[in-house]
């Protein structure tokens, strides 16, 4: 059903006006095809611009052409990390292997494409801030949708009505939690705790990665081609989320202090540099698994909806193609046609995705000494991980979506 066009003044369909609730991917890739799709568009940014730095992600399969038809692929072609090497250390800091990343992660070598998290970001903002609105340093404090639209008051004091609102507000969205209720009933942990930040590269690392590991615990530098900083990413196994640990920065700094703390190889001197970090992120490995994603005028989008966690490598694509399919679901729909039009395209692929968990976690993060001991094995005699038929990070093919502008 197509909306009714609502007309201005002067006898021409205004066009419909819709808020997004983040500014990370997810975000400027819907505001870019929701406006190619003329819509009216506001972004909403708690942060003062848009965000820099950050970890490589991975752009492939079914996203790879999303960002193509957004006119952005040569840019992050430009911008590809290349990680040439993956080797793979033991608690002594033996080598037991290094192979070709591409093995690892059902990429393909010479297509998918790898980029600082900040390059990406930059090439969807530059691609889309001529043309919508943002406000940064303010965020949603109250949302309403008794009336004909969603009624919105900003955290800053400003007030607006937009026919719809979109949560791209990532893995612990508030936009979620206006909808839903509390992220506990959405939020499935995953077994692991993981802290991430910068230190200098004093290994002298080129495009790789080296990873060291005893049962349960995993330390990784990440060598973003030949910086002078790297990447250093600590991750440990453990049933139960220590969420009381992770609550504020001194408190993460002892946990993963204490976790490694008769760890060998480099781990001591990282250790000292992630009590010093002024970039810590820590969190628990989780997933958000909902069973539906809008309610009324208001829909979920990337991470908010269906954060698929780190260890699969592809939550910047299923960013990218739900914003895509979001987008094209509501082309020529109201909001609750558009909205399950979205879901029911969309759920297979976004499942298959977060069901690839299983074997990414057992082959990065072995929780046993018999575990870690089969994956070591494997890895000295690996060439190729065999395709279990379609990748799912293909697996779903674009809608042809015909923008109006």
């Amino acid at each position: 059903m197509t909306p009714t066009p609502r007309l201005t003044s002067s006898g021409t369909r205004a066009p419909r006006k819709v808020l997004i609730s983040g500014a990370s991917i997810a975000g400027p890739a819907l505001a870019f095809w929701l406006n190619r799709h003329g819509y009216a568009v506001t972004v909403v940014e708690k942060a003062a611009t848009v965000r820099s730095g950050g970890y490589p992600v991975d752009v492939r399969g079914t996203a790879l052409e999303v960002v193509r038809r957004m006119g952005i692929l040569p840019r992050l072609e430009d911008a590809h990390v290349d990680t040439r090497r993956f080797t793979f250390l033991d608690g002594d800091g033996a080598t037991v292997a290094a192979i070709a990343p591409h093995t690892m992660d059902g990429g393909v070598a010479g297509r998918d494409l790898e980029v600082r998290r900040g390059d990406l970001t930059d090439a969807l903002y530059t691609a889309v801030r001529d043309d919508v609105e943002f406000m940064f340093n303010d965020s949603i404090d109250v949302l309403d949708q008794s009336g004909h639209g969603v009624d919105v008051t900003f955290r800053g004091g400003d007030r607006r009505t937009f026919d719809m609102v979109f949560g791209a507000d990532g893995l612990h969205s508030r936009t979620r939690e206006f909808l839903f209720g509390p992220e506990k009933r959405f939020h499935r942990y995953l077994g692991y705790c993981f802290a991430g930040f910068t230190l200098p590269n004093t290994l002298g690392l080129s495009h790789e990665i080296m990873m060291w590991n005893t049962p349960g615990r995993a330390v990784a530098l990440y060598a973003v081609g030949d910086s002078d900083a790297v990447h250093a990413f600590f991750n440990f196994a453990r049933p139960e989320p220590p969420s009381d640990a992770l609550l504020n920065p001194a408190a993460q700094r002892d946990l993963f202090a204490s976790v490694f703390a008769d760890a060998g190889w480099e781990v001591p001197r990282l250790i000292a540099s992630l009590r010093e970090a002024d970039d810590l992120f820590a969190d628990v490995v989780s997933q958000i698994r909902m069973p539906r994603w809008s309610r009324g005028r208001v829909a979920l989008v990337g991470d908010a909806a269906y954060a698929p966690s780190f260890l699969t490598g592809q939550g910047s694509s299923l960013a990218l193609v739900g914003a895509y399919m979001l987008a094209a679901s509501l082309a020529e729909r109201d909001a609750a046609a558009g909205f399950a039009a979205y879901e029911h395209g969309t759920r297979q692929f976004v499942t298959l995705n977060q069901d690839q968990i299983g074997r990414s976690g057992a082959t990065l993060f072995p929780t046993t000494a018999r575990a870690l001991e089969r994956r070591n094995d494997m890895l000295r005699t690996l060439d190729t991980i065999p395709a279990a038929g379609r990748p799912a990070h293909s697996a779903l093919t674009l809608p042809d979506s015909t923008p109006t502008r």
